[in-house]
């Protein structure tokens, strides 16, 4: 069935309103993403890689392009708000819908927790009077209004923040490859962030990859928009690619400028401020401040905006289809936005966010393993969808490619350690008992497959 500009060919009505251009959604998947997300997790992937955070990067991008292709192609079929809930449902099997829902709602729930977490635990260290609980709060409090009060007053406090992220990102590239032509702390030129003959291992590189990974999530959240965007689904593919190329040269850029003025990978005291300890060394003190202040800001504001905005419509299509309790499925009558499922989301993330105080690490883990474990079946439904089903003669876009992002993604998907294994699987367990639970009350939905 040929997409004809409505959600009404799935039998939906259209309830959000059209208003996001395709520039606000480029935004909005660049501030997911977090243009100076490296800031935040440099240390790890800086010691994991052993010096390769640009190789540790590149590789992520390079996955993350062919599961940004599949979403595309499945986006431009089923120009719906559920994400890759909708497209594994529809492409692949309505209980696996579920199943890949569920596991989203891990990485999509967490994700506005861990942006509270970082950022608190940031301004705690330079307010250490005011205690970590009052930030995550204040942080809920401030997202929360401005996106019960729609997309468009989102879009254009995204637009606000992408600018201001940018211009730290660019003093601190300036500063930086001016402290290397100088010699700074001995730097100099050189591909070793990149590649490094003396320390390279395949297993040691997908280890920081999965760390890296955590920054480029938020590409996939773009589809969560296709029933607010003006240019429909194609736009909504466009965007998803776009912005990950856009990101993904800014990550790779920033963290080879920063190994090379401090490229001492064991030196650092405090992986977490590493990057800040590296922007003093280039510029001095207030460099190393202003790039802490630019990351609370992006991470505790900008990015869990736009994450709590994601995570309601994907709870919105799942209360829609009844999967999840219906409430989820309220839209406010004036501001047209999913109102119970933000607030849902607001008191979900202060709970979460009071839990996970101090504990940045296995937060992070969890939400990888949710987003790629989704991601995995979201590629096996492209194939089967387009070339079982469909009987495509379009191999190289709906198996080769899917193909090598399942590949990829299994790399770096087997590298998670022990304890994320175990808390993930428990979470899918989970959604097994539910989903069975559904099936049993006559609550799963008959898909059409268009």
């Amino acid at each position: 069935m040929a997409y004809n500009g409505s959600v009404e060919q799935f039998g939906y009505k259209q309830e959000l309103k059209r208003s996001l251009t395709f520039t606000d959604i480029l935004i909005y998947g660049l501030i997911f993403m977090v243009p100076i997300a490296p800031f935040g997790v440099y240390g790890e992937v800086m010691q994991g890689s052993k010096g390769m955070p640009a190789l540790a990067y590149l590789i992520g991008m390079f996955g993350m392009i062919f599961t940004a292709l599949s979403y595309a192609r499945m986006s431009e079929q089923f120009p719906l708000a559920g994400s890759v809930y909708s497209y594994v449902g529809r492409g692949l099997k309505k209980s696996l819908g579920f199943i890949a829902g569920w596991l989203m709602l891990l990485d999509y729930l967490l994700v506005p927790t861990l942006m509270y977490v970082v950022s608190a635990a940031a301004l705690t260290s330079i307010v250490p009077g005011v205690p970590a609980w009052v930030w995550i709060v204040v942080f809920v409090i401030i997202n929360t209004v401005i996106n019960y009060f729609g997309i468009e007053m989102t879009a254009r406090i995204n637009k606000i923040f992408i600018v201001f992220e940018l211009l730290v990102l660019a003093i601190f590239l300036i500063i930086g490859i001016k402290a290397i032509a100088e010699g700074t702390n001995g730097a100099t030129f050189s591909l070793d962030p990149l590649f490094n003959a003396d320390n390279f291992s395949f297993g040691l590189v997908l280890g920081a990859t999965s760390i890296a990974v955590l920054s480029f999530l938020g590409f996939d959240a773009i589809s969560t928009l296709s029933e607010e965007s003006k240019g429909g689904p194609k736009a909504i593919g466009r965007g998803m690619v776009f912005s990950l190329l856009i990101v993904g040269v800014l990550f790779i850029a920033q963290t080879w400028v920063a190994a090379l003025i401090v490229p001492d990978y064991e030196g650092f005291s405090d992986l977490d401020g590493a990057f800040y300890a590296t922007a003093e060394v280039a510029g001095g003190p207030w460099l190393g401040i202003l790039t802490a202040v630019a990351t609370v800001l992006a991470w505790g504001i900008a990015d869990a905006l736009v994450a709590q905005a994601a995570i309601s419509r994907l709870l919105y299509s799942m209360g829609r289809d009844r999967v999840l309790p219906h409430i989820f499925a309220r839209v406010h009558p004036k501001y047209r936005t999913p109102y119970a499922s933000t607030f849902f989301v607001a008191g979900i993330s202060i709970v979460l966010g009071f839990i996970f105080i101090g504990e940045i690490g296995p937060l992070s883990s969890l939400v990888n393993f949710g987003a790629l474990t989704a991601f995995l079946l979201l590629h096996i439904s492209v194939i089967n969808h387009f070339v079982v089903r469909s009987r495509s003669r379009d191999l190289w876009n709906f198996l080769v490619l899917p193909a090598i992002g399942f590949i990829i993604l299994l790399f770096v998907w087997v590298n998670f350690d022990g304890t994320t294994m175990i808390m993930g699987f428990s979470w899918l367990a989970v959604g097994v008992v539910i989903a069975i639970v559904n099936a049993k009350r006559g609550k799963t939905i008959e898909f059409n497959a268009g």
